[in-house]
């Protein structure tokens, strides 16, 4: 795993202005720098800030923006609210901490009077090194904010300053009662204003759970809410209407007064709504998104004490994540303007969507600018293709097409949505990556044998050459003697063949195949009736680097599958979001190496010269040398061909030992033979250009009428065979009545009339 580094500037003494649409925008101060990691602890790092600003650590609080949101302030109050932040803004490139540093600490979680006192303002400005990326990229509902200046809260709380009311959601170990009480103080009185008549719902529903009462409504429009208790004779009321030419909602009618028991320890608490159940999983989400139902009705019963069934928070995550991300299948209909903004913010990058007759969803590709462009610079002629399951309620795939860089990291050049995976999808990538790459050099392509590929490839790559992944091989391999062999034949089988494949002469391919033929002869038949040729190093004719699987991204995609299920719009843009990321921290870290060649290549390549300080070379004729080994094997190098004996140096692209030892007996530099694909000033080519954000990517795309519906494809089916609808019996089944007092017929006791 590789380590966070982050620098962290912060800055003291400014102040926070408010913009007309309340959001806050920090001004002023001095800066100071620190380091910070995902490493660094809490603690560490508060008391860091306090010695900085000469303070007492009681008195620092630290907070950030939520992302795409600046009127909402997250507080850092543990290990985990830093690891947090960092998933939070994942796919950003800076976020701000703001840190407040209070004269008189108080724990104390209730609006401040406005004789409070004086407080301190901090802004500390995030800069990601050392592959990490941070930046600010989340939606959310707030109001406008009614102070500018931030609160200390609990440890774990979220502050969410909406209109005049302080409302702290609870995401830590603070006491349910705490939030309780903050939900009591929801509705505050005549004249107060919500944002929409959803909002005043919502509230109003927290509300009723904090007091202990259930209430009914007497009108309930769109303009008009009319509310009252539920408890007999009570004479708590409410009425709230729509402000005219707004959206806004007021409190016209109060009666605050409750004589149902409502606010005591005896008041009943009612069950919370389908509605309020997505508004608090909603805050949960956006805390964890990757929540099960399962965990998110246990956080609620932990922090709030309402209990949820496994149904009732499975409807609640569907409601909040639709809220959130908008319709998994009206996302569908977003895909047309989705390919406009991509081309709008990244010029140059290649879109294509095509769907079915029906207009149902069948084929995304997406190749932007800085992916092709960067593997024509930087990246040798060896391409990797895969697929991988998006999990979805409609059938999508994802199709790749990925590379290598100088330093031997994978680096992406195109991908695709499908509906179904078939031949025609593989071809119609490969025609899409063919118009996006437009060159005639040989590529190599390594991809499963049973992908469709084997026709596709020569057909629109011309002299290109298809490697065959040695995993898939194997495991088809596995397959097909099952049952066969005892469990340790078949290990030292593969053992064998994957000697046969990284041999790089002929004579070790031909050394590992007659040991598998010792072993089993159908074995040894069966990996020969597989082509050899397309996937051992001895006899492939193309240029593969000595790479020979075609899941060198899986690590970069295999986060895919472990979403949840999430928008297609969301999907790519995540994925889009993902390859920035790498794309930036890539650029960044290659600033500061001082190699000619990438660190990858530099270790390799000092190995090598350690190996050659036992070689002894004999002058040859030309170009030629004899090279000797301490056990008296011999090897020939060519200089100017770059070729030796070994075949190491033409597989690798760098030179072999027996090559190294020649080079500096004749005084050559080594790095002038070494492939332009593993230098540095190859490896910022590749990196050069950026890939940039769309910035409206997270919001709902309100539907254009005149543009093409796109509609889902298919759902995906259950596996299994097909449920039995059961067909109950028509005709009179119902047991007579009859009475266990008097024994008679047609009555039961409770209706009786015999007195015995």
């Amino acid at each position: 795993m590789v380590k966070r580094k982050l620098v962290v500037i912060c800055q003291s003494r400014g102040n926070f202005t408010t913009s007309s649409d309340g959001s806050l925008i920090y001004n002023g101060g001095e800066a100071h720098a620190i380091t910070v990691s995902s490493e660094t602890k809490f603690d560490e790092l508060k008391s860091e800030m306090a010695d900085m600003w000469k303070c007492d650590t009681k008195a620092v609080t630290m907070k950030y923006f939520l992302p795409n949101n600046n009127k909402t302030l997250i507080t850092i109050s543990s290990n985990k609210d830093i690891q947090r932040m960092i998933d939070f803004h994942e796919d950003s490139e800076t976020v701000d901490i703001y840190v407040v540093k209070d004269d008189n600490p108080t724990t104390d979680v209730t609006p401040r009077p406005r004789n409070r006192p004086k407080k301190t303002t901090v802004a500390a400005s995030v800069t990601p090194q050392n592959n990490s990326i941070i930046d600010v990229s989340v939606s959310g509902e707030t109001g406008p904010l009614s102070t500018v200046t931030p609160q200390p809260s609990n440890a774990g709380n979220l502050l969410l300053l909406n209109n005049l009311n302080l409302e702290v959601a609870n995401y830590g170990d603070a006491d349910q009662q705490e939030l309780l009480k903050i939900w009591k103080n929801g509705i505050t009185g005549l004249h107060q204003q919500f944002n929409s008549v959803h909002e005043f719902r919502e509230v109003l529903g927290k509300y009723s759970i904090a007091h202990g009462f259930a209430y009914s409504y007497k009108k309930n429009e769109g303009r008009r809410v009319t509310v009252h208790c539920k408890g007999e004779g009570c004479p708590w009321r409410i009425h709230a209407a729509r402000v005219a030419t707004t959206q806004l909602f007021r409190i016209r009618k109060i009666n605050e007064t409750h004589t149902c028991g409502a606010g005591t320890e005896s008041a009943y608490r009612p069950p919370a709504s389908r509605k309020i159940v997505a508004s608090i999983v909603r805050e949960k989400l956006l805390e964890t998104p990757n929540s099960k139902p399962r965990e998110i009705a246990e956080e609620i019963r932990r922090d709030l004490g309402i209990e949820l069934k496994y149904c009732q928070a499975w409807r609640g995550m569907e409601t909040a994540r639709k809220q959130l991300q908008g319709s998994c299948k009206d996302s569908y209909n977003q895909l047309p303007w989705l390919c406009q903004k991509i081309v709008e913010t990244n010029p140059g990058s290649m879109v294509n969507l095509n769907t079915r007759e029906d207009l149902s969803f069948h084929q995304f590709f997406v190749s932007f600018r800085a992916s092709f462009v960067g593997f024509l610079n930087g990246c040798r002629p060896l391409i990797f293709l895969d697929t991988m399951t998006i999990k979805s309620k409609f059938q999508s795939e994802l199709l790749t097409a990925t590379a290598l860089d100088g330093n031997d990291g994978f680096f992406p050049i195109a991908f695709a949505v499908v509906d179904v995976v078939n031949d025609a999808a593989w071809q119609w990538f490969l025609m899409q990556l063919k118009s996006v790459l437009a060159t005639s050099q040989q590529i190599t392509f390594v991809a499963d044998r049973q992908m469709g590929l084997r026709q596709s490839i020569p057909l629109i790559f011309e002299h290109s050459y298809h490697g065959y992944c040695l995993d898939h091989l194997i495991e088809e391999l596995k397959q097909h003697f099952v049952g066969t062999y005892t469990q340790e034949v078949v290990p030292v089988v593969i053992a064998h063949m994957q000697d046969a494949a990284q041999a790089a002469t002929l004579d070790g391919f031909r050394k590992s195949i007659q040991s598998i033929k010792n072993i089993s002869p159908e074995a040894c038949d069966w990996i020969i009736r597989a082509e050899p040729e397309h996937w051992a190093n001895a006899l492939f004719e193309g240029s593969r680097y000595n790479h020979n699987v075609c899941d060198i991204a899986n690590s970069f995609y295999s986060w895919v599958s472990e979403l949840p299920v999430l928008p297609i719009v969301h999907v790519i843009d995540t994925i889009r979001s993902k390859i920035m990321e790498l794309m930036y921290n890539c650029r960044v870290e290659s600033n500061q190496w001082l190699t000619r060649l990438t660190p990858t290549f530099e270790n390799k390549i000092q190995k090598e010269i350690f190996k050659a300080q036992s070689l002894q070379v004999l002058l040859g004729l030309s170009s030629s040398f004899e090279v000797h080994d301490s056990l008296g094997a011999m090897h020939v190098v060519n200089v100017d061909l770059w070729d030796c004996s070994c075949r190491e140096w033409q597989l690798n692209g760098y030179p072999c030992s027996h090559a190294v030892a020649v080079l500096q007996h004749i005084g050559k530099d080594l790095y002038d033979y070494c492939s332009k694909y593993f230098t540095t000033e190859a490896f910022r080519l590749t990196y050069a250009e950026s890939i940039n954000p769309i910035p409206t990517a997270d919001k709902h795309v309100h539907k254009d009428p005149t543009a093409v519906q796109v509609q889902p494809p298919p759902l995906i089916r259950l596996s299994g065979p097909p449920k039995k609808r059961r067909i109950r019996y028509k005709g009179v089944v119902k047991r007579p009545l009859r009475c266990s007092k008097c024994n008679g017929m047609g009555h039961n006791r409770a209706t009786c009339h015999i007195f015995l």
